[in-house]
């Protein structure tokens, strides 16, 4: 590695080489400052106002984010010329726009930009593809570099970067042709990779100040560089060697940092009020246990004991259980729920609709029957005068158990004793929402906290968005489940697929038609709900009674929807994704599934977990109209294997965190070196350094761990170390 003017290079990056005594003197001295990389981009040469501002709009509004916004790539190939390139070879090739600005025209789905280039040995036609805004940046006479295909018909675009405009000529086209290791980063429509790199460049001469988040025994022990040596090396590598170093080491204190956070989270939340203690199970659970129509498997064991333990620490639940379509989450938490009753304490069940809520009382009134437990549903569309009670009984203690949605936050909901919350999809409600109800706990205690969710998580996934929980695992299904056989239909098996389904309708059985929209949109193609069950109706099912639920209808509409499938006087129910969670028809065996290729991998297996809940064999139907590469990879996925975790990674590596979790949450974070699930294996390496730290240590403030968690807060935010209520 170079090393930066006038310093002593004291060992080669990432080097295995001891420095001599001489070498260790004769190295300078440098006191990082932070504060110097809180410096606006203003301070670079180059930077004015207008450049500022599109700097900002794209979240690089100081040093320090330029220094954190690594190149996505880098060019390592040589410049070659066009005449080199044959047909149907991929090359890079510096080449001046000949033509006039080209104009956006379509073919068929395709927006296509075209224009002449050419270098000193030959010109093509070079086409970009979907990109329509380019046309504005091809000036005649404008130098460009260009990744592309070479065709009989020209050179298909991949990649291209702006290197000097009209009129200019650049002083780094002669050194690509060489072939030099170049960055290329995360560019906008406004702010071109070469203007970033030239910024960089004078940028990490500044790297040193970066705060070291890494211990020194971490780093000696694992023989790593300086955090500065590793931006420096990230941005201007001289080989492939040195980037994959620099991306291990910045990867590897990136997940650490996070990991550190996590924990720090964790036990503040924990120390920060004690919880009430439980004991251990009495007679009324034994009881409830012993009146099940059926044995508890042994996951579901698994997990009553990790909530005993729980309960009975003195430290509040944050355990989150992640259950296989129908492996018996429910029960899970009702058992929790009597724990908290069966002590004197009040329990709360918050689910994210009204229908789920609607759902779970339906549930739970078939489960408690034996032990007659009375409990209430809470959510917006409760009558006034079962509310005022609801909510008297709460606060005087006599109600022990209740159900809702967010209603329950509301400020009016008070409660005499509440001493455990379960949080249904719990993903689905933000940090304040959950805060709302733990606050409502017994003064001066915290509540025990079950987090539940349908949705199985990647163990990346898991060790990251929820890594401050502990986690309960879910993956046996209850004695009499049977396999759903899923098939992904065309256009041209309709017909059949509805004869299937009215044959399994005469033998007495129910389906689900999902759709993936409520109302007919011009703007997003696919079926309406509405609109396919007044098809159906008049078509192809006119012999059956076909109900519609969707999450616009009123709350006593969608109530007497449910409960008329639910009662066998609805043979086909016509629904959105209402119906994900929660729903449960044992005489439903047919799932066929409108616009397939429009759901992620987990949400179609949750969809599917709908049906096979009975005694039948059951079946589920994916219609998938013109689906791309991607939603075909994901539908040959769902139709090839029913284990709902190994979908979960395949959804993980195909559409990422964000949309797996829905809606992102505040404590989630995004990786700018550390590229998961790749770097899972560097993921739980980084998390059991961080335990071996704190069993240590005691603290993650220890002195000698140096300012470890204010490199965390300024990586992942200010105050993100702080305790989060869940």
């Amino acid at each position: 590695m170079v090393a930066a003017r006038g310093a002593v290079a004291v060992r080669g990056f990432a080097g295995a080489e001891e420095p001599t005594r001489a070498e260790l003197r004769a190295a300078p001295v440098h006191w990082p400052r932070p504060s110097v990389l809180e410096t606006g981009l203003e301070a670079l040469d180059g930077v004015g106002p207008k450049l500022a501002e599109a700097a900002r709009a794209a979240g690089i509004a100081t040093v320090g984010d330029l220094l954190y916004r690594f190149p996505h790539r880098h060019r390592d190939r040589q410049i070659r010329l066009l005449e080199a390139l044959e047909p149907g070879e991929t090359g890079t090739v510096l080449v001046e726009v000949m033509g006039n600005p080209p104009r956006p025209f379509r073919r068929g789905k395709l927006t296509m930009v075209g224009v002449k280039v050419g270098d000193e040995s030959d010109s093509v036609r070079a086409t970009w593809f979907n990109q329509p805004w380019v046309s504005g940046k091809l000036e005649r006479g404008s130098t460009v570099l260009i990744t592309g295909k070479r065709s009989p018909k020209g050179l298909a675009v991949q990649e291209w970067e702006l290197v000097a405009p009209a009129g200019e000529v650049d002083a780094e086209a002669s050194e690509e042709r060489s072939g030099s290791f170049v960055p290329v980063h995360p560019a906008t429509e406004d702010l071109a990779p070469k203007k970033i790199r030239e910024w960089a460049e004078q940028a990490v001469r500044l790297a040193p100040n970066a705060i070291e988040g890494l211990p020194s025994q971490v780093k000696a022990e694992r023989r790593l560089t300086s955090v500065g040596s590793a931006i420096r090396a990230a941005h201007f590598p001289e080989s492939p060697e040195q980037l994959e170093d620099a991306r291990r080491r910045l990867g590897f204190e990136e997940l650490f940092l996070h990991q550190a956070l996590l924990a720090t989270r964790k036990t503040s939340h924990r120390r920060a009020r004690p919880a009430p203690r439980f004991g251990k199970p009495g007679a009324a659970v034994e009881r409830w246990l012993a009146s099940l129509p059926f044995a508890p498997t042994a996951d579901q064991h698994a997990a009553f004991a990790d909530i005993d333990r729980d309960l009975d620490s003195g430290e509040p639940m944050q355990r989150l259980l992640m259950g296989e379509v129908g492996s018996g989450k429910t029960v899970v938490a009702v058992y929790a729920m009597l724990r908290a009753l069966e002590a004197g304490h009040q329990a709360a069940l918050m689910a994210p609709t009204e229908t789920l809520a609607e759902q779970h009382a339906i549930t739970l009134g078939r489960l408690l029957a034996a032990e007659a437990v009375p409990f209430a549903l809470l959510t917006g569309a409760t009558p006034a005068p079962v509310r005022r009670q609801a909510l008297n009984q709460l606060a005087s203690g006599e109600l022990g158990l209740i159900l809702g949605t967010h209603a329950l936050i509301e400020p009016t909901v008070r409660f005499a004793r509440l001493g455990l919350c379960v949080v249904d999809e719990q993903h689905r409600f933000g940090v304040e929402q959950r805060g709302a109800l733990d606050s409502k706990g017994v003064e001066g205690m915290t509540p025990h906290v079950l987090h539940m969710t349908a949705t199985p998580i990647p163990r990346t996934l898991s060790l990251t968005a929820y890594g401050d929980l502990d986690t309960t695992t879910l993956q046996e299904l209850p004695a009499g489940r049977k396999p759903v056989l899923t098939r992904v239909a065309g256009e041209d098996d309709r017909e059949g697929v509805y004869e299937f389904l009215r044959a399994r309708l005469r033998e007495g059985r129910q389906a689900f038609v999902v759709c993936p929209l409520v109302e007919v949109s011009e703007k997003l193609p696919g079926k309406a709900a509405g609109e396919e069950a007044e098809r159906l109706r008049r078509g192809p099912l006119r012999d059956f009674r076909v109900g519609l639920l969707h999450g616009q209808m009123h709350s006593t509409e969608k109530g007497e929807a449910m409960a008329a499938f639910a009662a066998g006087e609805t043979d086909v129910l016509v629904a959105t994704t209402v119906i994900e969670v929660g729903i449960d028809v044992p005489n439903a065996t047919v799932m066929l599934i409108e616009g397939a290729e429009r759901f992620g991998v987990s949400q179609l297996h949750q969809l599917r977990g709908r049906v096979g809940r009975g005694e039948h064999p059951s079946q589920c139907l994916l219609f998938a109209a013109e689906a791309g590469a991607m939603a075909r990879r994901r539908l040959a996925a769902v139709e090839e294997t029913s284990d709902g975790f190994r979908l979960a990674e395949v959804d993980l590596l195909l559409r990422g965190e964000g949309e797996i979790l829905g809606t992102r949450q505040s404590g989630t974070a995004r990786f700018t070196v550390a590229q998961l699930p790749d770097d899972e294996a560097m993921l739980i390496d980084a998390k059991d350094e961080v335990l071996r730290l704190l069993r240590e240590h005691g603290s993650l403030e220890a002195p000698e761990l140096g300012p470890l968690l204010e490199a965390a807060r300024r990586r992942f935010g200010a105050g993100a170390a702080d305790p989060i209520p869940l």
